[in-house]
């Protein structure tokens, strides 16, 4: 399939806009992030998520309004997958203690109505779960079938013949779950998932990824140092930043707009910019490629009128690849759900800027050094 088959278009002469577009976008990005800055995902800042799965769908609306009586602090809520999905996170990784004597009530009344008049005692409780012991096996056994049924976390102390113990959960997400029973009587749920991530992981993943995004870029520069000449590398690495800025600016500025975009930072958007790096990396190399082949065909040739006839050149290829990157990476946006959403949001808008980038920043600053250096290029 061809496409601009006769394109012959003076791509640098449009580069001082480009520079214009580029830097206004990345001031406003740049001044968003400051001011606004990136909202970390759990997996960076730590805390407890659990996503629920209603019967019936389920008003939003109602359940951010009752969020302030689950009594941990700031909830934040969102749908998940639907109308019948809810998705609930929080910083907290341990439950408070007055939320964790309320808890230990309500498991107390439960066993009450399940066995009542039985003997219970409470022989521990950390700050995780508690531990109750029966006058014997078969009490502790039916409490522990009966209470995982009732949608408790609970199991046996020890699988002995003897035992006597239960192990009760007594976690953020248990909080949670039994808050929402008592509101939402008529509209039964179940737990999809509970995530909890203490702060030193998710330290440790902060730091770990600005490192792999760092050491991607480092590889590049050298990798495109050895392949052409290091002004090249210069290039490609300076609009790999552009894209990223951009990106992340963008992440900052629409983050809160609306429920339905997840625009935080989690593994699965650092894993997303990894892949933008590496797709706006191949674009760029292929228009390096044959700015290369075309300076060995006329090495006395006018370099402004090579880069443009080079872009010409790949610029067929570059409209088929990146429309069909888009039309998938839509597709994800619209269907991949909201675990999803964010990795296809950097990737669909990622590759428009990193395609834009090849043309206008990449192959620009090459143009740019060499004219304003008076150095001749040669392969």
């Amino acid at each position: 399939m061809r496409i601009f088959k006769q394109l012959d278009y003076d791509f640098l002469g449009k580069r001082k806009m480009a520079y214009v577009l580029s830097g206004t976008l990345l001031l406003i990005g740049l001044i968003s992030i400051a001011f606004r800055g990136l909202e970390l995902g759990i997996d960076f800042k730590g805390g407890s998520e659990i996503a629920l799965q209603f019967e019936k769908p389920v008003d939003i609306a109602e359940v951010r309004s009752y969020s302030d009586e689950i009594g941990l602090g700031k909830v934040e809520i969102k749908t998940f997958g639907g109308e019948t999905g809810v998705l609930i996170r929080t910083e907290l990784q341990k439950v408070p203690r007055d939320s964790y004597r309320e808890f230990l009530g309500v498991i107390e009344k439960k066993i009450d109505e399940l066995l009542p008049g039985v003997d219970k005692e409470l022989v521990d409780s950390a700050d995780i779960d508690a531990v109750y012991s029966f006058a014997n096996p078969d009490t502790a056994n039916y409490l522990n079938n009966a209470l995982f049924k009732e949608g408790f976390q609970t199991s046996k102390f020890s699988e002995e013949a003897d035992n006597t113990k239960i192990v009760i959960g007594v976690g953020v997400a248990d909080i949670i779950q039994e808050k929402l029973r008592e509101k939402f009587t008529d509209n039964p749920f179940k737990v999809l998932k509970v995530d909890l991530v203490g702060p030193k992981i998710g330290k440790e993943l902060k730091t770990d990824a600005v490192i792999a995004v760092f050491l991607a870029l480092l590889v590049i520069l050298v990798y495109l140092g050895f392949r052409f000449k290091f002004v090249f590398a210069i290039g490609a690495v300076v609009a790999l930043f552009h894209d990223v800025l951009i990106t992340l600016g963008l992440f900052s500025l629409l983050y809160g707009v609306s429920d339905w975009l997840n625009l935080e930072i989690s593994i699965n958007v650092v894993a997303a910019f990894l892949t933008l790096v590496g797709y706006s990396i191949n674009d760029t190399v292929v228009v390096y490629d044959r700015i290369r082949e075309n300076l060995k065909i006329h090495k006395t040739g006018d370099l402004g009128k090579i880069i443009n006839k080079s872009i010409s050149d790949t610029m067929p290829r570059t409209i088929i690849t990146s429309l069909t990157t888009l039309l998938s990476t839509f597709v994800l946006l619209l269907f991949g759900g909201d675990v999803l959403r964010g990795f296809a949001f950097t990737l669909f808008f990622g590759v428009i800027v990193g395609t834009y980038s090849s043309i206008f920043v990449a192959s620009s600053f090459v143009y740019d050094y060499v004219t304003k250096s008076k150095k001749r290029i040669s392969f």
